[in-house]
């Protein structure tokens, strides 16, 4: 049996996105970074519950030229060493490239090795991601609502303030399933 994940996006979700003119930018350094306080104690219960933790993000601005794979590469290890994540997924293309990767694509969540996308939650605060899962066929998406200026062409499943009640909701979830 294929294990079930929550899928997170990075930018907004775990750490905090830095919004200029209503649009969010992740941060360019590792001392920029700064952790979604209550990311810790959420990913904790949803890896208690049983899942994968796997982060799915877009990172255009290495195809652009204007942040390098490496701080990247760094910025996902201070992550991985402070939160209980399991796996770092990540698209470097930008829209030009038209690869499958690139959320909205479901490239990234359907990406080796396999989860049971069927028992599985995508988490976001964008637009690509909420469509990212809905392509890929998860069985609920999560927007954490920031407020930006921007559209969803399709709802999500769920919105939310804060990774705590995201987590919240799937494990009420999981109750129900179970009871």
């Amino acid at each position: 049996m294929m294990p079930r994940a929550v899928f997170l996006d990075r930018d907004g979700v775990l750490n905090r996105a830095f919004v200029r003119a209503g649009k969010p930018y992740p941060p360019a350094s590792v001392a920029e970074l700064q952790i979604a306080p209550d990311a810790v104690d959420a990913l904790t219960l949803l890896r208690l519950a049983g899942y994968r933790l796997v982060v799915v993000t877009n990172q255009p601005d290495v195809a652009r030229g204007l942040q390098t794979r490496e701080t990247v590469d760094a910025i996902n290890a201070a992550l991985a060493a402070a939160l209980p994540l399991d796996e770092v997924r990540v698209c470097y293309h930008d829209d030009d490239d038209r690869c499958d990767c690139r959320k909205p694509e479901p490239g990234l969540l359907r990406r080796a090795p396999a989860h049971d996308l069927e028992r599985s939650i995508l988490i976001g605060d964008r637009w690509r991601d909420i469509e990212a899962g809905r392509r890929a066929g998860v069985r609920a998406t999560i927007l954490i609502d920031r407020g930006y200026d921007e559209l969803l062409p399709h709802e999500p499943d769920l919105r939310v303030r804060s990774l705590t009640d995201a987590a919240a909701w799937i494990l009420q979830l999981e109750m129900e399933v179970r009871a």
